[in-house]
């Protein structure tokens, strides 16, 4: 069966890519919530600075110190911003589109099963949705999570998208033109 090697794939990747998530939690999350104490502590003193009138034990807080703790806050806002930025990437990048991917790669593997096609074509089908999960999730989990620039330049050629989208349509073609029911269904 042409699909076969979809579904193993998909089933794979997704298992590879679902892996993201306890990832994110064990490796990110910490790093992220002690960016989140760090900056929620440094804007506490500049806020209640500010609601006492920039004073101190009723003392103006001087220039220098004012100047000092406004930019430990900026700092710590930054860090949190970068952390968490990392995290929202790994999300949105390799953990979600890796697997959509995956059961899109699934999907067509099944599918293939139930269509009456010339051999060629439904292998064209399915080297579009493989290639196109591995040149589009796979090169952001090498770029995003691994941080291999290489990757993130390929991503940037845009083929892993277009052999989805080649892929889709060529499979809505092929539903149309060649999808036989089994015997006794529909």
């Amino acid at each position: 069966m042409i699909g076969a090697k979809n579904v193993i794939f998909g089933f794979f990747f997704l298992a590879f890519t679902a892996a993201l998530g306890p990832y994110m939690i064990v490796k990110l999350m910490p790093d992220t919530e002690k960016a989140a104490q760090q900056r929620q502590k440094a804007m506490a003193e500049l806020q209640v600075l500010a609601s006492n009138d920039f004073e101190r034990d009723l003392e103006p807080v001087s220039a220098e110190t004012l100047g000092r703790l406004n930019t430990r806050g900026l700092l710590a806002l930054n860090r949190f911003l970068q952390q968490r930025a990392l995290v929202d990437a790994v999300k949105a990048g390799p953990h979600a589109h890796g697997n959509l991917e995956a059961l899109l790669n699934i999907a067509v593997g099944v599918v293939l099963a139930f269509l009456a096609l010339p051999a060629w074509f439904k292998q064209l089908i399915s080297w579009c949705f493989l290639l196109g999960a591995l040149f589009h999730a796979g090169m952001l989990y090498l770029s995003v999570v691994f941080g291999l620039g290489w990757a993130g330049t390929l991503l940037g050629t845009g083929i892993g998208p277009v052999l989805i989208l080649l892929g889709l349509v060529l499979a809505g073609v092929g539903a149309a033109w060649g999808w036989r029911p089994r015997q006794g269904s529909m």
